[in-house]
């Protein structure tokens, strides 16, 4: 009866705080990924913590709420637009391929007769082609623009939690890690530690990564003068962050402008999404190594197959429990050979 009485209480706490299980997930990765800076402002302000958790607090929503309440507003106000462009763009006729196209290595002949084909297509029956693909992409654009509540919602919870978890970081980690020890004894601290710098290394790796490429992405798109270029900005960023790079925003907007006639701010672009598409390769290795010392090939994996399996947060999730379990199957085969287990580090957040 005990028992069940406890099992009763466990999923009664889970029901009552599961609306805020997100916000605190995110604000964790955010603190812990950013403490180290933190720390540093604290001791630039003479070790007040409270007046550096306020700067935290500031920095956090002017560079995260800001640009996020941005783009929401963006595409709401521009929900109408974008679905009567896309309606339109359906709508218009296709131009020619361009002489270029048949020289693309591999499969420029094939797509240069495919082209060839929707062009000797008659207008109506082109229409009815795009149809669906039209009709989906408008029922997309109005189905983000009507979840922006929940975001903000979210992103509210997260500038609430993250300056509490600043504040008391110590005894937050303090007691993970008391946790931790009464479970696996010293491996388990490690292992925390693990996913702690597991975090560390993805914020490094993976999202500064993908900032740099979507604010690139950003600047090309802008100054060659594609439409909608913040909202591409966004989509470009979240195309980096989920390992698919701003290629997939670029190249449409490459074909766009060749398409409009803008054949230099074509070609301009082109080169310019190459460099984009390319600097991750030499950004992304060298920030994850500062922030864990950790098999690449482990965590690559991780914020690939994180994101698949629980979204947005799993970029954060993904690498930690693959950093946690590669940890405990060396630590199980190191004691297998006789040899001691790692030691904890000194207790960080």
């Amino acid at each position: 009866m005990v028992v069940l009485s406890i099992v009763l209480l466990i999923i009664a706490c889970g029901w009552v705080v599961l609306p805020f299980v997100p916000a605190t997930v995110w604000a964790a990765m955010l603190v812990i990924a950013t403490w180290p800076m933190m720390t540093w402002v604290q001791r630039k302000l003479r070790g007040r913590r409270g007046l550096a958790v306020l700067v935290m607090t500031l920095a956090l929503f002017l560079i995260f709420a800001v640009p996020l309440l941005v783009a929401v507003v963006e595409v709401v106000s521009n929900t109408d637009r974008m679905a009567a462009w896309v309606q339109g763009l359906a709508a218009s006729s296709l131009p020619p391929a361009p002489a270029w196209v048949a020289g693309i290595p591999l499969v420029g002949a094939k797509v240069a007769a495919k082209w060839q084909e929707l062009v000797s297509l008659p207008h109506e029956e082109l229409a009815a082609r795009a149809a669906p693909y039209t009709s989906a992409a408008v029922k997309w654009i109005i189905g983000r623009a009507g979840s922006v509540g929940a975001t903000l919602v979210q992103l509210f919870l997260i500038i609430i939690i993250a300056p509490v978890l600043w504040a008391y970081g110590e005894s937050a980690a303090h007691g993970v890690s008391a946790f931790a020890a009464r479970l696996g004894g010293e491996r388990g601290e490690h292992a925390i530690r693990l996913g702690g710098q597991a975090i560390r290394a993805v914020a490094l790796g993976v999202v500064v990564t993908a900032l740099i490429q979507g604010v690139l992405a950003g600047v090309g798109l802008a100054i060659a003068g594609v439409p909608f270029a913040a909202i591409l900005s966004a989509l470009a960023l979240l195309t980096s962050i989920a390992q698919l790079g701003p290629t997939p925003v670029l190249v449409p907007a490459v074909i766009w402008l060749f398409w409009s006639g803008h054949t230099g701010w074509g070609i301009a672009l082109a080169v310019w999404t190459l460099l984009c598409a390319t600097i991750d390769n030499v950004v992304r290795p060298v920030l994850i190594k500062r922030g864990a010392d950790l098999p690449l090939l482990l965590i690559l994996p991780g914020v690939m197959g994180g994101l698949i399996a629980f979204g947005v947060v799993g970029l954060f999730v993904g690498p930690v429990v693959l950093a946690v379990a590669y940890t405990l199957l060396t630590a199980w085969v190191k004691g297998a050979d006789g040899t001691a287990a790692p030691a904890a580090a000194a207790p960080t957040v």
